[in-house]
């Protein structure tokens, strides 16, 4: 069977597994086992232990569920609500401001976990039915959200750049500076859209005669700056050269665990102290998951290598005589078409090696690539048919069908395009801070 063939076959397999409900993990360890045993036989059997643990064999993993347990401690705790109010006070003279307050708070909030997932169920819990309360329809309601939450992946400390960088044996605290431009660029593209569609259909408008003091903005402050703090400093020893990311990851969980308990379990008696086994558990079941994705996805790429299939694409693609935008633009829809189906993880798992060494050899930096990836998969997270975001916001609004949350979420989606566009017209905006900060890559 030649390479082209075994490929369409074990993702006809893949997506066959994924549509049946089988876990992307599962999915990804049967048919590698499967394509194997086929070519092979059952002599295979006494590679895959090594081939599955050799994926997981890496100390930079460790940050992985440090920062999904600083998220965790965070999303548990009235912190997103916190964050929430302080930021609809300074924003709710605006048109369309609560939609605002939303998505700032999800920009920040997706710094603290890391995580989309968490972003949309957080904040989400508290803005949707604010938002609805006060006018605004379903679909933005619901889409703004999604969307901010996808935020979650690009703004480090990023799980996703911890993993492309493990992938790619590329610095992880290059890759945290490299999205924190792109990070706001998006932010301030989802409002800059939101600002012109509210106040074009008139939402909003009834906020505008509320208004808040000064000193009542001020006094919203206190309790999210500490987090805010956290951020900075996670930051900051990973840049100045104190501590390795799982160092940061570990310190910054135990100051998120430590800063939840202290504000919200001792002074506000509003969280209980009984949370802490909730906060441990929810930090394992995320971990387990994502370790075994990646222990997966090693042994798939590990098939794709024996049947040379991966040195196929790499040979194809590379043999394309075409101008390097025009095969950037063939990588950014292949990735956009992968986002479609899998979760970030996986791709960055499964593509990176493959396509790192073509990216760099037609001259495109890794770092910006990484920057152009993850927005990929941002905007796979709100698009059916997984859009694991829209499935999060339909299980914490239920009344609210999937169609409106796509409806809702489609606006964003142009914004990532457009933001992808401007990332390659100005590379800079991904690559100013690493080279100011680390020196050219």
């Amino acid at each position: 069977m030649s390479p082209t063939v075994s490929g369409f076959a074990m993702l006809a397999g893949l997506l066959v597994l994924l549509a049946i409900g089988t876990p992307v993990a599962f999915s990804l360890g049967l048919v590698s086992m499967g394509a194997l045993f086929f070519v092979y036989g059952p002599f295979f059997l006494e590679t895959i232990g090594e081939q599955f643990l050799g994926g997981l064999a890496s100390f930079g993993l460790v940050a992985v569920p440090m920062f999904i347990l600083m998220g965790a401690a965070v999303a548990s705790s009235p912190a997103g609500k916190d964050l929430y109010e302080a930021l609809d006070r300074w924003l709710n003279r605006v048109p369309g401001g609560l939609v605002l307050s939303n998505l700032g708070a999800c920009s920040i909030f997706s710094a603290l976990s890391g995580s989309s997932p968490a972003t949309c169920a957080a904040i989400g819990k508290m803005g949707i039915p604010e938002m609805r309360q006060r006018g605004y329809p379903a679909e933005i309601a619901a889409g703004s959200i999604a969307a901010g939450g996808t935020l979650g992946i690009l703004i480090p400390p990023s799980v996703t750049m911890i993993v492309y960088g493990i992938a790619t044996e590329t610095s992880i605290g290059r890759l945290f500076l490299a999205g924190v431009g792109p990070g706001i660029m998006l932010t301030v593209l989802f409002m800059a859209w939101t600002v012109y569609s509210c106040k074009r259909e008139g939402l909003g408008l009834t906020e505008l005669s509320q208004r808040f003091t000064m000193r009542e903005r001020f006094a919203a402050m206190p309790r999210v700056l500490p987090f805010l703090a956290i951020i900075v400093a996670v930051l900051y020893v990973l840049y100045g050269g104190i501590a390795t990311p799982s160092e940061a990851a570990g310190v910054g969980a135990l100051f998120c665990l430590v800063l939840v308990a202290v504000i919200y379990g001792i002074f506000s008696k509003s969280w209980k102290f009984s949370q802490m086994t909730g906060i441990f558990r929810d930090t394992l079941k995320e971990s387990v998951m994502i370790m075994l994705i990646i222990g997966a996805a090693e042994l798939f790429a590990f098939a794709l290598s024996s049947l040379f299939i991966t040195q196929s694409i790499a040979a194809y693609i590379a043999d394309l005589d075409v101008n390097r935008w025009v095969l950037m633009g063939i990588i950014n829809l292949f990735l956009l078409v992968a986002g479609f189906f899998l979760p970030p993880v996986a791709v960055i798992l499964m593509t990176a090696p493959i396509l790192l060494p073509i990216i760099t050899g037609a001259g495109f930096d890794p770092y910006w690539f990484a920057v152009i990836l993850t927005i990929n998969m941002e905007i796979g997270l709100i698009t059916p048919p997984v859009g694991l975001n829209l499935y999060v916001i339909n299980g914490i609004a239920p009344d609210i069908s999937l169609g409106q949350i796509l409806r809702g979420s489609l606006p964003y989606v142009g914004c990532m395009v457009f933001g992808i566009v401007l990332l390659c017209l100005f590379p800079g905006i991904a690559l100013f801070l690493p080279d100011l900060i680390m020196g050219p890559s």
